[in-house]
């Protein structure tokens, strides 16, 4: 797949072989929408309150995703190691939608591709 404006291509296929390299690693924030906050807590089958509490941590004005620290790395709380899977896939945020096509990576290909087995030449 491809994104304009973006030098590389990503095969999403590569991340069936991938040990989950974009959900866990350094910390991180991984931004929640407010409006996004409903379907998610629905998805798990639990209230709004609930998921905002167990699952979110406020920074400012804005939501990240919790953190759980393993060995000397940080997992997206939603990451399951065992399974090497998202378990809010359907509903995850649209910063994890949108990886590996981000600003920032425009200017730090290398970054990426030391990271993501799936980032092809375009």
């Amino acid at each position: 797949m491809t994104e304009e404006g973006f030098c590389y291509a990503f095969d999403p296929q590569a991340c069936e072989a991938c040990a989950g390299n974009c959900c866990t690693g350094e910390s991180g924030y991984v931004w929640v929408s407010v409006q996004k906050i409903p379907q998610m807590a629905a998805f798990l089958g639990i209230g709004t309150d609930e998921f905002v509490d167990r699952y979110l941590q406020k920074v400012g004005y804005r939501y990240t995703l919790r953190e759980k620290r393993v060995g000397g790395e940080y997992d997206c709380i939603f990451f399951d190691r065992d399974r090497r899977r998202c378990t809010i896939y359907p509903v995850r945020p649209l910063q994890c939608r949108t990886f590996p096509f981000w600003d920032y990576f425009k200017d730090h290909e290398e970054e990426l591709r030391n990271e993501c087995p799936g980032i092809l030449h375009h």
